[in-house]
């Protein structure tokens, strides 16, 4: 995979600001106070992008997953 690829692969994959996060996770941009409640209760993987907070949709999921399996 060349470099311009890569760059594009990331950048479908991130999700930046709690709105967009909250649209990914629960189909609700208003539930955007829940992501910052998940991610300091719950380890939510997300890291900052500036001033704002960001995911992975790949990290998110795989999370997700690791989150079913624990049960």
């Amino acid at each position: 995979m060349n470099q311009d690829n890569e760059a594009y692969a990331l950048a479908d994959d991130m999700i930046i600001g709690a709105d967009a996060i909250a649209w990914f996770l629960l189909k609700d941009r208003k539930k955007r106070r829940r992501i910052y409640y998940l991610a300091e209760k719950t380890k939510l993987p997300i890291f900052r992008f500036g001033s704002r907070i960001a995911a992975r949709k790949s990290v998110l999921i795989a999370w997700i997953k690791s989150q079913e399996d624990d049960r």
